[in-house]
Order: C-alpha cells, then sequence, then structure tokens
C-alpha cells in the first residue's frame, strides 16, 4: 500500500487565507477544504441567509441594492469578529474578499445606487482585515456556466449566462490589477482539489512552494 506524503499545512506560512473566485469556481468548497483538513477556522458566505438573493437572480433589476447591501453587511460582520481575534492563535481561511465586493455592484446597480453603496462601503472598508495570501480560482465562462447548471441549485436556476460570463469577465479584470495581497491564481479547468486528492495536494504544495507576490498555477488534462 502507498503512503501518501504528509502535506505541510498553508497556515503555517499564511495565517489569513482567502479562497476567491467567480460562481462555479468551487472557492467555497476548497475553503471548507482547506479549514477541516488544517484545522483552521471557516469564515464562509450564507448565500442561504441572503433573503433577497434568490429573487435576484429572478428579478436582478428589482432586488439588486437589497441583496448587495445584505451582502456587504453579512460580510464586514464576519470580518469584525475576525480582526478581534488573534490570528497567530487561531489561523483562518475565507471564500470572500470585501475588497473585491464592489465588483458585483457596479454590474447591477443603476448609477444613484451604486453611489449609495459606495458610500455605506467606504464607511466599513477600514474594519476588514488584509489577508496573507488569495487564492485566485479561474474556469473559462463555459466551464462556470456549465458548473453551475450541473449541481443545479434550486436558488441559482435563474442565473443566466449572460451574468456568469459578465461576472467572469469583471474578475478577471479585478485580480488582473490586484496587489493588495500576495496571489496566486489558480487555473480549475483540469483541476479538481475537492474531489481529486492528487489534486488537493498538488495545490497545497503549490502553496508551500510560492515565492514573491504573484504567481499562476495550472494542470494539464
Amino acid at each position: 500500500m502507498t503512503i501518501a506524503p504528509l502535506l505541510a499545512s498553508p497556515f503555517d506560512k499564511y495565517r489569513h487565507i482567502v479562497v476567491e473566485g467567480p460562481i462555479g469556481a468551487g472557492k467555497t468548497s476548497l475553503a471548507r477544504k482547506l479549514s477541516e483538513r488544517f484545522g483552521a477556522q471557516a469564515v464562509l458566505e450564507d448565500p442561504f441567509g441572503n433573503p433577497f438573493l434568490e429573487r435576484f437572480y429572478r428579478d436582478s433589476r428589482r432586488y439588486a441594492l437589497p441583496t448587495q447591501l445584505f451582502f456587504l453587511f453579512q460580510r464586514v460582520n464576519q470580518l469584525r469578529d475576525l480582526a478581534q481575534q488573534d490570528l497567530f492563535a487561531q489561523s483562518a481561511v475565507g471564500d470572500f474578499l470585501l475588497d473585491k465586493d464592489p465588483l458585483f455592484a457596479r454590474l447591477t446597480l443603476d448609477d444613484d445606487e451604486l453611489k449609495l453603496y459606495r458610500q455605506i462601503f467606504d464607511s466599513l472598508r477600514p474594519q476588514a482585515p488584509t489577508p496573507d495570501l488569495v487564492i485566485y480560482l479561474q474556469a473559462q465562462p463555459d466551464t462556470l456556466v456549465e458548473r453551475v447548471r450541473k449541481r443545479g441549485l434550486e436558488m441559482e436556476a435563474g442565473i443566466s449566462e449572460p451574468y456568469l460570463r459578465a461576472l467572469a469577465e469583471a474578475y478577471s479584470h479585478y485580480f488582473y490589477h490586484f496587489d493588495a495581497a500576495p496571489l496566486l491564481i489558480v487555473n480549475t479547468e483540469h483541476l479538481n482539489p475537492i474531489e481529486r486528492e492528487d489534486d488537493f495536494s498538488t495545490l497545497v504544495r503549490q502553496l508551500d512552494e510560492m515565492r514573491g507576490r504573484r504567481s499562476f498555477f495550472s494542470i494539464g488534462e
């Protein structure tokens, strides 16, 4: 029997990790697996706790602002609690980056709503701690669409393909210019760290081997 080598915990190097990516990239699943495997605190979005989200997917124009503001306050409250903790005593992994929050707002809000949102966001933003590492999961828009359709969540049934494609493009543009923290860009087209243990181990080793502030990781078919 082959025994897999022990993995060094990425939280020995990065106490606060954030996994990001558009809908369908797998950010929540990866953040949860990292938390469970290495004993880090999970700071995860709660989309099912947002009473406006399902209505937003059906009628984005009408429900964009309350959906956006609910998520903003939810995320800020989670990060406020995290900022008050000693990250040297307890490592943490999250599935959202607060500074990216306006990305959604620019896609869905009209000018007056966006102005109001920005005023609220700017008043809350200083309360968010900066992560030690951001893992950005990316995939082609067609792949994201296929994954969302495959998982078949009732809440996501109303998500349109144009919205998913616009979101993927907005993420790509955002992280192209991102420099607030070290960034590992991971192409997930042929990588499945949730269902394939070899892929998970490969990704974790990549975290340990990362040098500098920006790196790209991909595997072939």
